[in-house]
């Protein structure tokens, strides 16, 4: 079973996540900003706000982090945003934590991770939780946007394998999101250059691309970073399926969405299967 710091660090990071996914929904499917914009914003205002906790503990983020990671977070960060022009949110979700999951799951068996019966089980009963949540709602997505939210994912894959040896979360988080947001401010003021007029921003927009660059992101990465050490490469994606379930909690609370039978049984499923996947392997003793 996990350790409680690092259970407790795993569960802060996912529920910042799933804020990320609510703030999106509402900024980008709400029409308050463009998708490169609102990239944009997201990663500087992540890059601020750690900068400015790393300060006062009289570091500087541009010693940490590294462009390999930095180019990773980019490169889930933009196209996750273009995608949710044309995605809906189940199938968003169900192509980005997919890709996750095949691309964590994948590297672990690459490196040599061999997982037990239990947590290929717990694999499988989250998996098809996750699947029973979003598929009802799906339609076929348009094959660019789906392309670019399974990039998505699989940036997001290998920007949290990359973490798992950094010594330093909040530095090495802060020196990424410095790197990524010039990258993503320089991508948005070229898309505004090759297409005029296609930006646009509203207060509302901003406030949550803000909201989720400086707490959800920026805090959130930085918990997930100091949890990975504790979780296996499996667990880490095994934990990561519960963020629907996170998010559409959230909805239910704060969007007045319905709670449907097809919620509870589905986020079931997929609590009970990382539950079980989480469970430590059967130690054999030697009279057994």
């Amino acid at each position: 079973m996990l350790q409680s710091r690092p259970a407790l660090l795993t569960l802060a990071a996912l529920v910042a996540f799933a804020a990320n996914s609510v703030l999106a929904r509402l900024a980008l499917r709400g029409g308050a900003i463009d998708a490169a914009s609102y990239a944009a914003l997201r990663l500087a205002a992540g890059a601020a706000a750690l900068a400015l906790i790393v300060g006062f503990r009289g570091r500087r983020p541009a010693g940490g982090g590294s462009w390999r990671s930095a180019a990773l977070l980019t490169a889930y960060a933009i196209p996750f945003s273009f995608a949710y022009l044309a995605l809906t949110t189940g199938t968003g979700a169900l192509i980005l934590f997919g890709a996750v999951q095949l691309t964590m799951i994948g590297a672990g068996l690459v490196v040599g991770d061999r997982p037990p019966p239990a947590t290929w089980l717990g694999a499988v009963l989250a998996t098809g939780g996750l699947v029973a949540l979003v598929l009802p709602g799906l339609a076929a997505p348009p094959p660019w946007a789906a392309a670019l939210m399974a990039l998505a994912g699989a940036a997001w894959g290998a920007y949290s394998l990359a973490g798992r040896d950094v010594a330093e979360p909040l530095i090495a988080t802060g020196g990424n999101f410095l790197r990524a947001a010039g990258v993503g401010v320089g991508i948005a003021l070229l898309a505004r250059l090759l297409a005029p007029g296609s930006g646009y921003l509203t207060g509302t927009g901003v406030a949550l691309a803000v909201a989720s660059g400086a707490i959800a992101s920026g805090l959130g990465y930085v918990a997930w970073y100091a949890a990975l050490p504790g979780l296996t490469r499996t667990h880490a994606a095994l934990a990561q399926t519960s963020v629907p379930v996170i998010a559409a909690a959230a909805g239910i609370l704060l969007l007045a969405e319905p709670l449907t039978p097809r919620l509870v049984w589905s986020g079931g499923a997929i609590v009970a299967g990382i539950a079980l996947a989480a469970l430590p392997p059967r130690r054999v003793s030697p009279g057994e």
